[in-house]
């Protein structure tokens, strides 16, 4: 482990050296297994939120309320750790720019968001991406002051933004996403069970065929 930042009381930012890399599609992720004395495994995946071209791969991860692995990394890991990786995993929930596209991310949700928007950003084609970040509150959001300076729309359910009164994002919101400045051809999201469900309706509701939308979720029953 090269870099170990604890973002608040539940985010920890890692970033791994990890021997014999493959350069991976921003939407991937990788399985992290940690292994205990008596052999005991316990495994989690996470998406990355690196660059493809970053020579070390970051992950954010949250810890969850008896979570082995995200317990154990954020409150126990340290620069030089070994972990067990293996990825990256993943080619559905990919994008590379060859599409104009809109994804929407709910909390955790927003991690592979930014390894898109990183990837875009690199290129020069940030106008084919364009990210919708949820959030309870901008200092439980990931990346919240990357994703803002980067153009994102952020929509926060606990706290007003600016003029933006607490509330997920309205259909008429994301339908100026999808439209504007070219149709979107495709639609990424990413969260929890219950947010993708209601993020996929609220892209219908924008215009958005459910054909063309590509759904990465997590949780117990993700």
């Amino acid at each position: 482990m090269a870099a170990v930042e604890r973002d608040g009381t539940r985010l920890v930012r890692l970033r791994l050296d990890v021997d014999g890399r493959q350069e991976h599609l921003p939407g991937q992720h990788y399985v992290v297994r940690l292994r205990a004395s008596d052999d005991y495994t316990a495994q989690r995946s996470y998406s990355t939120a690196s660059d493809p071209t970053d020579p070390l791969v970051e992950l954010m991860v949250e810890c969850l309320p008896d979570g082995e692995v995200s317990a154990h990394l954020h409150d126990v890991a340290e620069v030089g750790d070994v972990l067990e990786v293996r990825g990256p995993i993943g080619g559905w929930f990919t994008w590379t720019g060859d599409v104009t596209a809109v994804a929407i991310g709910g909390g955790a949700g927003v991690v592979p968001l930014v390894s898109m928007l990183r990837h875009a950003r690199r290129l020069g084609i940030a106008d084919r991406l364009r990210v919708v970040a949820v959030g309870r509150t901008l200092e439980e959001l990931p990346y919240a002051e990357e994703l803002i300076a980067a153009g994102a729309f952020v929509a926060l359910t606990r706290e007003n933004l600016g003029s933006r009164v607490a509330a997920p994002p309205y259909p008429e919101e994301v339908r100026d996403l999808v439209d504007l400045p070219t149709p979107a051809e495709r639609a990424y999201v990413c969260g929890s069970v219950g947010f993708a469900s209601f993020a996929q309706r609220v892209l219908g509701e924008a215009g958005m065929r459910a054909s063309e939308v590509r759904v990465e979720q997590f949780g117990a029953t993700g």
